[in-house]
């Protein structure tokens, strides 16, 4: 079966700590490993961009945890669909912390079915490339 991939953009609650952010991502990584999920979140202090991919019905069981999480709101999904393969399969969940221009660079990206083009420049790069991008420094020492 195919591989399914979701990704979002929220606001961090008012009373999100570092301590509530170790503490989700911990929890978040338990039940991705048991649900075949993987996936990163970037963070920049203010707002979170996640991209989770993983089979069917993991991934909606997961997706519907991050709906239901009091931390965070202003829930935006950017793109949902088929994956060919797996992009990020190193990680059931891996934080990433971002300045807030690069996460609204890749939010504003464009995400139409998770493409990768090999784009020349920077500005013609697609979301999941930017995203990538980002990801690859830290995908190599894991």
């Amino acid at each position: 079966m195919p591989n399914r991939a979701i990704v979002y953009i929220s606001e961090a609650s008012e009373d999100f700590t570092t301590g509530k952010l170790e503490s989700l991502m911990a929890d978040a990584a338990r039940f991705n490993r048991g649900a075949g999920v993987t996936g990163v979140l970037l963070f920049d202090g203010q707002r979170f961009l996640q991209y989770m991919e993983g089979p069917p019905d993991g991934l909606e069981v997961a997706y519907s945890r991050v709906t239901g999480a009091s931390s965070h709101g202003g829930i935006i999904e950017l793109a949902h669909g088929r994956v060919g393969q797996r992009r990020l399969p190193f990680w059931p969940m891996r934080c990433l912390h971002t300045e807030p221009d690069l996460l609204r660079d890749i939010a504003r990206a464009d995400w139409t079915s998770f493409i990768l083009r090999a784009a020349d420049g920077h500005e013609d790069a697609t979301a999941m490339e930017r995203l990538l991008a980002v990801v690859e420094p830290y995908a190599r020492a894991a």
